[in-house]
């Protein structure tokens, strides 16, 4: 499992820059361009079916987020959960 986190990690900062959001103020900036935006939700189906998901957020799985990259945007600001 470490393994493929830091395989994700490295595939993410292939195409992508993170930052870390440290408070309301930098994520209401950050929403403020919604559009712009790829809502990632990299739980697993059993923690989305005990503890539900957000609206808009795509579901992939941290076990699949290797082979399904082609999925994420390249050109999105990525919001995880």
């Amino acid at each position: 499992m470490k393994r493929l986190i830091v395989a994700m990690a490295f595939a993410l900062a292939a195409f992508a820059q993170t930052r870390q959001i440290t408070d309301a103020e930098d994520l209401a900036k950050l929403l403020k361009d919604e559009k712009n935006m790829f809502f990632l939700d990299v739980r697993e189906p059993k923690e989305i079916e005990e503890l539900g998901s957000l609206k808009g957020y795509v579901n992939i799985p941290i076990g699949e987020l290797e082979k399904r990259m082609s999925e994420v945007p390249k050109n999105k600001t990525i919001i995880t959960a």
